[in-house]
């Protein structure tokens, strides 16, 4: 479908990435011109991606064998063998398939940050202009909670993503969430447990984390939730809340929350280190994403590409020159 300095991309890969993606969306399977859009899409990341790898051969930053084996027993921890063999089977994917990309992963990531994020410099004056531009935002009107969650529910979801460990029913969701609690009790990290055993499909990939909600928020959730994060200290997860339909009575679903961090309201001054750093990694991420947008720019212009798949649709359309 492509080459990049002559090396090919083959349809059978950029296939296999359409599969991918497709088996991972919850929206209707692409089609007619949808389809063909979202391979273009696929193959200019694959001609992008090539194209970084080649830079990382001659910069000498190719991912190691070792640096792969611990990254893929990192992400594979939290599940069981029978767990991590039905995800992969679930997007299509090989082991090998697997192990490549987090090869491909780590290469770009060692390229970028050599060749770009190594270079940025977020100066003081940088932090001190930005937030006297900015002041506002460092006010808080109200209490900010950072949150995370174990949720547990009694009827089958299809979205959930830990199906091997799922409750079916009543009784096996209040035998796994109690199960879970015995486990934190036990010292076991709440993110981990939470990849794992968590059934609410918005937050269980980033281990429960549910961002910051302010006060007021927290105060029109559900009354036993808030009760519980309102005497939580940092750090310190609820007892198991049970989540019932005011309606029918039902129960609904179990849940472990944490109170990850809370910051008071206020005014947060410009000498205040969380503000300094929450700036500077606001202005590094943007500069940053800049600077590698105008790199893979760079690169692109030289290598030699020859994306015979985007000249066969423009033939098919009678644009051809």
């Amino acid at each position: 479908m492509a080459t990049v300095d002559g090396r090919k991309i083959f349809r059978s890969d950029v296939d296999k990435y359409y599969d991918n993606y497709q088996a991972s969306s919850s929206q209707q399977a692409a089609a007619g011109e949808q389809a063909t859009a979202l391979r273009l899409q696929i193959l200019h990341q694959m001609i992008d991606d090539e194209i970084i790898m080649h830079r990382a051969e001659k910069l000498g930053l190719l991912a190691t064998d070792e640096e792969v084996d611990r990254k893929f027993n990192e992400i594979k921890a939290p599940f069981t063998q029978e767990e991590f063999d039905q995800r992969l089977k679930d997007r299509k994917i090989t082991l090998a398939d697997f192990k490549r990309d987090i090869r491909r992963s780590i290469t770009v990531e060692k390229v970028m940050n050599k060749e770009v994020s190594s270079k940025i410099n977020i100066t003081d004056q940088d932090i001190t202009d930005y937030y006297n531009a900015h002041k506002g935002e460092f006010n808080l009107i109200e209490p900010q909670y950072h949150l995370a969650q174990i949720m547990v529910t009694p009827t089958p979801n299809p979205q959930a993503q830990n199906q091997n460990e799922k409750a079916q029913n009543e009784g096996d969701a209040r035998k796994k969430i109690q199960m879970i609690a015995n486990r934190l009790d036990s010292g076991d990290d709440f993110a981990t447990l939470a990849m794992r055993y968590s059934e609410d499909p918005e937050t269980s990939g980033n281990g429960g984390d549910l961002g910051t909600v302010p006060e007021s928020s927290l105060r029109s959730t559900d009354p036993l939730t808030r009760d519980a994060v309102m005497k939580l200290k940092p750090g310190q997860y609820s007892p198991i809340i049970t989540l019932m339909n005011p309606a029918s009575k039902q129960i609904v679903a179990y849940r472990i929350v944490k109170l990850v961090s809370k910051e008071p309201a206020g005014q947060r001054e410009l000498n205040d280190p969380r503000v300094q750093q929450a700036i500077r990694s606001q202005l590094h991420d943007r500069r940053e994403q800049l600077l590698k947008a105008a790199y893979y720019e760079v690169l692109r212009d030289s290598a030699k590409v020859e994306n015979y798949y985007a000249k066969k649709i423009l033939d098919s359309n009678g644009l051809t020159n």
